[in-house]
């Protein structure tokens, strides 16, 4: 490459629960700058998530980073053209890449379902994906699967 990588911006942590990845989760979906909207569906989002979770005994944050895990991505796939064909290679993921997916995955999901508020939405997601179900989880099994299936070009890496 010829520039440099651009150096990591330090993220301050959130004002309730100081932590460096709720700011990150909120960042990501905060739109139009818009960060004390985002904050205030993230943290209802977390109230309906300990409401419904009662029978769980761990927290609110507690049962988000579960399910944040539960839908993080390995692996994935990339196109690689090789001899005027297109290959999907499995590839490892980053760390920091990985929770990217999968914060940007399950804010997707949330979207996408119907009704409701968006922190009505966000809670179903996450109550889902620390349950091992629901949109979000089904997008890292589909990739799981097709890293999987396509494990033999692996030696294209690159």
């Amino acid at each position: 490459m010829r520039k440099t990588k651009p150096k990591k911006r330090i993220l301050l942590p959130d004002p309730k629960f100081n932590d460096t990845m709720v700011t990150r989760f909120i960042n990501n979906m905060m739109l139009n700058g818009k960060k004390s909207v985002a904050y205030k569906i993230f943290y209802d989002a977390l109230e309906i998530v300990e409401e419904k979770g009662k029978d769980i005994e761990a927290s609110a944050l507690d049962i988000w980073k579960k399910a944040i895990e539960n839908i993080t991505p390995q692996v994935e796939v990339k196109s690689r053209r090789v001899g005027g064909a297109t290959f999907q290679v499995p590839t490892e993921i980053r760390p920091d890449r990985k929770i990217s997916i999968s914060m940007k995955n399950l804010i997707f999901f949330a979207k996408k379902r119907g009704g409701q508020s968006m922190s009505e939405r966000l809670a179903a997601e996450i109550l889902a994906s620390y349950n091992e179900e629901g949109g979000a989880f089904k997008k890292k099994e589909d990739t799981h699967r097709m890293a999987e299936a396509n494990k033999a070009f692996a030696h294209f890496r690159f």
